[in-house]
Order: C-alpha cells, then sequence, then structure tokens
C-alpha cells in the first residue's frame, strides 16, 4: 500500500520568488501554518508556526527562510510531521503572506512566485499564485484529519488583502 492510501505523514511545503530589482525594497514572503483542534477548526488557530516560532511539540518546522527569494530551488521550506502531531489537532492551514506593514504590494508585484508541497519526492500540489494577483496573503493548502485518523491534503487557493497579523486570524475561516 502506497503512504498516500495511508494518510499523509510527513510533507514538505516549498516557497519561491525572484528577487526585487537592484535598488528596490526586498521582497519578503513567509510560509505560515496554522493548526487548528477537534473541538476549533475554524477561527483563531492553537498556534501558528513562521519564522520567528515552530510548533511547541516540533512536528512543524520551518527548515529555510529567505527575505530575499535570492538563491536557487525553493527559497523556504516547512516541514509537517502530520503523523506525529497529537490527536487533538485535526486541521492545519498552510499558507503565503507578504511580510509588509500593511497590504501594499500584492502577488502579482511579485515575479515568479510558485509554491509546490511534497511527499518526499512526488508533487502533491503546486500554484503560482496567479489565481490571486491582487491578494497580500493566501491559503494554499488545508490539511485535515479523518474518521481513521489519516492526514489528508487539500489544496484550497484563497486570496486575502490583510497585514500578516490580520492573515494569522483570517486564514482559519470557514470559507463563505
Amino acid at each position: 500500500m502506497s503512504s498516500l492510501s495511508k494518510g499523509l505523514r510527513k510533507v514538505q511545503v516549498t516557497l519561491k520568488w525572484d528577487p526585487s530589482p537592484i535598488g528596490a525594497a526586498s521582497h519578503d514572503l513567509d510560509i505560515v501554518a496554522a493548526t487548528y483542534t477537534a473541538d476549533a477548526p475554524h477561527g483563531a488557530p492553537a498556534y501558528l508556526v513562521h519564522f520567528d516560532s515552530r510548533s511547541p511539540d516540533g512536528t512543524i518546522t520551518l527548515d529555510r527562510d529567505s527575505r530575499t527569494g535570492q538563491g536557487f530551488g525553493a527559497d523556504e521550506v516547512m516541514t509537517l510531521e502530520l503523523e506525529r502531531l497529537a490527536s487533538a489537532y485535526a486541521r492545519v492551514v498552510v499558507g503565503v503572506v507578504i511580510q509588509q506593514p500593511s497590504a501594499e504590494k500584492t502577488f502579482s508585484d511579485i515575479p515568479n512566485t510558485g509554491t509546490r508541497i511534497l511527499d518526499g519526492p512526488v508533487e502533491l500540489a503546486s500554484d503560482d499564485l496567479s489565481g490571486v494577483p491582487d491578494a497580500s496573503a493566501a491559503t494554499i493548502a488545508e490539511f485535515t484529519r479523518d474518521e481513521s485518523g489519516a492526514w489528508r491534503l487539500r489544496p484550497v487557493l484563497r486570496g486575502f488583502t490583510a497585514s500578516p497579523a490580520e492573515f494569522a486570524e483570517l486564514m482559519g475561516a470557514a470559507p463563505a
């Protein structure tokens, strides 16, 4: 049986973008993961993982963080060890936010953005964020635990015009 039939165990989320032109302010994008309990699957997260934090139990970690988009391959990489998450957690939402004091820049201002979700070498989902050009933040994936305890992925591109702090509160809201 493949690992997909048993549910997802350990996945990586990657983010890339091109650096700003010389002399312009750097583009700084961040991967953010919000974890929700079974009793409160929407609204405020139980905890967030981003450039300045990690999960309390070490199951979600930001392995690579870029403030400029310079370099080859993925600029940011986040690992989610879903199989190790406590059974109290039933939902993890992953998103991308542009670091800025307000929502001035949008994804259309940042060239060659791209996200990938990988289970080992297998690409489960990818997106270039072109579906939310006027957004400054976006959810890209939702991982949910089913009744058997297996984790499933649902790619979900939803754009927001929000600062990083506002996005942290909005990203887990139930779709309207």
